[in-house]
Parts: C-alpha cells; structure tokens; sequence
C-alpha cells in the first residue's frame, strides 16, 4: 500500500494533473492569466522531460502572444512594448548564454586534461570518496560561478564513478554548487546583485552557517546513494599522464570569469546592465587559447539546446506581473527559497533589494540554495542536466534527491536558531552616507527603476 502511494505521488502525470487543477483553481480565483500559462510550462516540462526545449518555447510563445494580445509588457504595448523588454533583457540573457556555452567548453577541457582520472589516488575509496566530492565542489563554487563549479564537479563524477552517476547524486552536485556560492558575493548571482546594489559582503557572508549545515544533511545520504548504485574507483589508471596545458587553459578560463566580475562590480559599476562584460571575458580566453588546445565544439549544440531551454524559462519569468513580495520576514525567506526552484531568483532578488527589510544572509541562502531543489530550478542545474539527461525528471530528481529539500529546511532553521533574525538596515541609506561598496549610485538607479529596466544579472545563474 505504502509503496502504491509513493508511486502516486511521484509520478509525473500525477504531478501534471495537480498543477493543471493549481491553475485552474488559480484562474478562478482571478490570478493573473500569465502565471497560469507559466505554471502550465512548468507542468508540461515535469512531465515531457524528453521534450523540454519544445515545452519551453511552446510555454513562451504562448505567453508572448497573450500579453501582445491583451495585457501588454511592463515596457509598454504591442511589438514596440516586446521589442523594450527585449533590449532590457539582452544583457541577461547573453551573459548566461556565454557562460553556459563557455564552461561546458572548458569543462571539456578539464576532462581532457586526464586530472579527473587521477583524483582516486587522493579520495577515500568508500562513500566518503563521493562526500570529499561534494566539499569539494562547495569550496570551488564559494569563489567560482556555480555553473562552472557544477560542471567541474559532473566531470569528475563521470570519471571516478565509471559513468554511473546517481541521480540523487547529480542533485546533490547542483546543490553543493548553489550552498557554496550562497555566502559568497563573488558565487552567486543573486549575491553579486545585493553586492552590486550596496549590500555590505559581510551580512552575506552569514548564509554559510546554513549552507553548511545542508551541505552535511544532503552531502552524506547522496554519498551513501552514490557507492550504492556504482562505487569510487579505487585505484587511478596506470600510464595516466596530465595535460597540463589544458588545465592551464581551465585556469585562465575561470580567473578571467573572476576577474571580469570583480572589475565589473568595483570598478566599473556604470558598465552594469550595458554588455554581458563576465560571458564576453570567458570567450575571449576560449579563443585567445585556442591554438594552443583546441576546444572540443562538439559539445556545443547539446549545450546550446539546454541554454535556450533556460533563456526560455527566464523570458517567461521575467513576463510575469511581480511587482512587490510579501511583508519582509524570515518565512517570507524561507517561502522565497521553494518559490525559486520554479522562478527564476534573479527578478525575485530584485524585488527584494528594491523592498528592503531582510536580513540579506537569509535572502542570499533561501534564492540561492532553494533552486537546487528541482533540475531547471538553476542555472547549474540545467548545465549538469545537458551533461546527463538522464536527470531532466521532475519526478525522479524528487524521489532522489529528497534530502535537498530536507537539507534546505533544516539549514535554515539552523541559521535562525545560531543568529536570529535581524533585518539589516537599508543598504542604499548607508550609500548616500557615503559606505556605499557599489562606488557611486549608479546601482542604486538600476534597481530604483525595476521593473524597468530589467535587474542587472552578473552570474555566478542557480534559474
């Protein structure tokens, strides 16, 4: 009986019909008909998951088409509306493109250059093998995009685990890259937009007291499901010999990320919102690098399937009519975290830093951490999922990836019962007051103006 109710409630039709009766309940209960169409190409990419860019596009054709036919854009009506939305959203949308593109691409590179198959020497040979893994991957991500870190960690996994990588597993990858990056303004995109807005780091920085705590709770039982389902190499293969030329390569590839984010967010915060300035720099070293290894450019089309599946999910989001969240609060943080695993966490970090009121560690846990709790709920999410497709279920991602959300909702009781709540006081006060971290109110006037213009994005993306 048990076993026929895990059945039902798992199942992806099960899961179909639910949101379709959600958003039919939704409508008659006078919520805005986009979000109904929007929780319909939810619905549609649980189920169709062998389908999902035809889901998404479909999703947002429609959703175009709507609001060209009756209710309009934020930026105005009709195509010249669309087409002003468009331009506010390029930025955005080309810097993720460039980074999904860029790092699938030295993800390559890194698996090339042979040091994946030389790390069992280093990692246990039992389950704490996979947990060292995840740590691993955390810390990486705690100064790397989480897309980057995502796609390292997959890599790694591919080699040590003989091509067989558990699903729980893989959702546990997503999420330590997402944790890693939540107390890092240089880890995330939704930190480097409080940084970008004049959010001290350091009231970031708190989030890793939670980060943590989940990193331990979801960390161990997908280590433990991982040496179930195909173990840790033990010995690494003889005659393996490094390319140390592509790992140089990687190197160059991630401290140009770093360095254009940082450069970008101190020096030139004019620039922020006019050119995907992160995405470009990644390119640049792709290119300037590649007489030397060339990249491997079959790994493109796959890659650019999963980025339009994304940029699609993003357009729809960025359509929806937000325009203010609920009363600031630590249950509004902690709702925030589940609503970012199916919104996109950019327009709701926006919100949020335009409403003022949180304590900006919770924040940055609950839109960073929260995504990771289904496949396309982030950026590195969907990145992995282009390298094991296997995973594109909403359904099994749930079933095997249970301890994510069990880690989501401890960690951040753990937060609250270690530091309390306590609301930071209004950041862009404090810029006026001359503490502003940004170096001007040039920040302050991207946000000010949301919904229009679109929310600066400077990745790390967890969508």
């Amino acid at each position: 009986m048990a076993s026929r109710i895990a059945r039902l409630v798992f199942h992806e039709r099960a899961l179909f019909v639910g949101m379709i009766v959600a958003a039919a309940l939704c409508a008659a209960l006078g919520v805005p008909f986009e979000f109904v169409l929007f929780g319909a190409t939810l619905a549609g990419v649980a189920v169709f998951h062998r389908h999902t860019l035809q889901v998404a596009l479909a999703g947002l054709s429609a959703i175009v088409l709507y609001k060209l036919a009756f209710t309009g854009f934020k930026t105005g009506g009709g195509l010249p509306g669309l087409g002003v939305h468009l331009l506010d959203e390029w930025v955005i949308l080309t810097n993720l493109l460039g980074l999904l593109l860029g790092f699938a691409l030295l993800s390559r590179h890194f698996e090339e250059g042979k040091v994946p198959a030389l790390l069992p020497r280093w990692l246990p040979d039992d389950w704490k093998g996979g947990f060292v893994l995840l740590v691993m991957i955390f810390v990486l991500s705690s100064f790397l995009d989480n897309i980057a870190a995502a796609l390292i960690g997959g890599t790694v996994a591919r080699t040590v685990f003989r091509h067989k990588v558990h699903i729980g597993y893989l959702a546990a990858i997503v999420a330590a890259s997402n944790a890693g990056g939540s107390g890092s303004v240089i880890g995330d995109t939704t930190t480097t937009m409080m940084w970008i807005d004049g959010v001290d780091p350091l009231d970031v920085l708190e989030a890793f007291v939670a980060a943590g705590t989940a990193l331990a709770l979801f960390g161990v039982p997908a280590a433990l499901q991982q040496h179930r389902y195909s173990p840790i190499v033990r010995d690494a293969a003889e005659g393996v010999k490094v390319d140390w030329a592509r790992i140089l390569i990687v190197i160059i590839i991630l401290l140009a990320a770093i360095a254009a984010n940082v450069v970008l967010n101190v020096g030139l915060a004019d620039a922020v919102g006019n050119f995907p300035l992160i995405g470009a720099a990644v390119w640049a070293a792709l290119i300037v690098t590649a007489p030397w290894r060339k990249p491997d450019w079959s790994v493109l089309p796959g890659a650019l399937k999963g980025s339009i599946f994304l940029l699609s999910l993003i357009l729809c989001a960025s359509f929806m009519p937000v325009e203010k969240l609920p009363v600031a609060s630590w249950t509004t943080a902690l709702g925030l975290g589940f609503v970012s695993a199916v919104f996109d966490n950019i327009p709701l970090t926006a919100l949020a830093l335009k409403q003022g009121g949180y304590d900006w560690g919770y924040l940055a846990y609950a839109v960073g951490f929260g995504g990771s709790m289904i496949w396309f709920g982030s950026s590195a999410g969907v990145a992995l999922c282009s390298m094991y497709p296997q995973a594109k279920s909403v359904g099994l991602w749930l079933r095997h990836g249970w301890h994510v959300a069990l880690a989501y909702v401890v960690g951040f009781f753990v937060l609250l019962a270690v530091l309390g709540w306590h609301p930071n006081a209004p950041h862009k006060q404090q810029r006026a007051a001359g503490s502003n971290p940004c170096f001007g109110g040039a920040c302050e006037a991207v946000f000010e103006t949301w919904p229009s213009p679109t929310p600066v994005y400077n990745p790390r993306p967890h969508a």
